[in-house]
């Protein structure tokens, strides 16, 4: 099943973009009323749609993981006011615009491969749906907009309930000036009593939620918040030191992990490669500069792909210089940023020999 559902997708590969369309072409037609789950704009929405389908497919073959991201993704969904009955829609239009895109490819053994995998996947998510007790969703207050320039912001918010989450997990938001529009963010910060989360915002190209939230969100602004996700935590039962690698604003979930180190106290060397394409993308080096100098277990290492010189950088991309020291194979490793550099960055860390068991990171995009 699993040779034949990768081998079949990687057929249709190359137009990703007209399957998409047509999955959503075949989910209005045979349930319209799911149309009012999404936003004015599928714009975001077509592009996630794809990032799922794919990180599905890759990871077919590891059941333990993928067991853990859809339930996480069943749980997630609940604050759509997904129903069960929505599954079943959603397999029969993914089912209808696969089968339209392939054509003759399309024959009843890769059929039956889909609709087995597809089965399994909508159950898993339907289970852990069906067991949360939890909220659906929390509510923020924003307590504190804070613009570096034009195109970041610190956000902080607080929640009257805990958000649970562990330090590198990431969250779904929604800002009231983009309803229906969820944005992953990783809060910067380790979980705390004070319930409140920490998010840096940059703009994206296109970015419909990001442009909002460093422009024109508020303090007072009511926040909605989506249940934890990802799996780039703190394995407890590990004693191995740590590599982390970051790109920009995915920086985040690497500082909630130092900061929840520095909670605990940790005998763990920890050294985290931090890179921008200039100086000024650095936006948070001196303070993580600080943090180095008062815990002799962490080691923090600038790059940028300008000069790097003139600032005590490392000079290149992030990925190219982390993988010059070597193969780190014996440490646990995260990588967090754009998809881009997620992808350079492994490739890199791969050809410079590190296991990919050993490799963590999660399939989200800060739109």
């Amino acid at each position: 099943m699993v040779t034949t559902i990768r081998t079949s997708f990687n057929a249709v590969s190359h137009r990703t973009d007209e399957l998409t369309s047509l999955f959503y072409g075949w989910l209005f037609r045979i349930a319209p009323e799911t149309r009012e789950l999404f936003p004015v704009t599928m714009e975001l929405q077509r592009t996630r749609l794809l990032r799922a389908l794919v990180h599905v497919v890759q990871m077919v073959d590891r059941p333990d993981e993928l067991s853990i991201f859809l339930r996480q993704l069943g749980r997630d969904h609940r604050k759509f006011g997904v129903i069960g009955e929505h599954y079943d829609r959603v397999g029969e239009a993914l089912l209808g615009a696969l089968g339209e895109i392939a054509g003759p490819l399309w024959t009843r053994e890769v059929e039956e491969a889909w609709t087995g995998a597809y089965g399994i996947v909508a159950q898993s998510m339907r289970d852990a749906a069906d067991a949360e007790r939890g909220p659906a969703v929390w509510m923020a207050r924003v307590m504190e907009h804070r613009r570096i320039n034009q195109d970041l912001a610190v956000v902080r918010v607080q929640t009257s309930q805990p958000v649970p989450y562990l330090a590198g997990q990431y969250v779904s938001v929604e800002t009231p000036q983009r309803p229906r529009m969820w944005r992953s963010m990783s809060p910067a910060n380790a979980p705390g009593p004070d319930c409140v989360l920490e998010f840096h915002v940059r703009t994206v190209p296109g970015g419909w939620v990001s442009r909002a939230i460093v422009s024109h969100a508020r303090v007072g602004d009511v926040w909605r918040i989506g249940p934890p996700m990802g799996q780039m935590t703190l394995d407890p039962r590990s004693r191995s030191d740590l590599l982390m690698v970051a790109g920009g604003t995915g920086l985040a979930p690497a500082r909630s992990i130092i900061e929840q180190l520095m909670f605990e106290g940790t005998d763990r060397k920890v050294c985290l490669f931090v890179g921008g394409r200039t100086w000024s993308d650095l936006y948070d080096i001196e303070s993580l500069r600080r943090s180095a100098q008062e815990n002799p277990w962490l080691t923090v290492v600038p790059v940028v792909e300008d000069d790097g010189r003139p600032h005590g950088a490392e000079t290149g991309t992030v990925g190219e210089v982390v993988a010059r020291y070597g193969a780190w194979a014996d440490r646990e490793i995260t990588v967090s940023g754009s998809p881009p550099m997620v992808r350079a960055t492994t490739n890199a860390l791969l050809d410079a020999g590190t296991p990919f068991r050993n490799i963590h990171y999660d399939p989200y995009h800060t739109d």
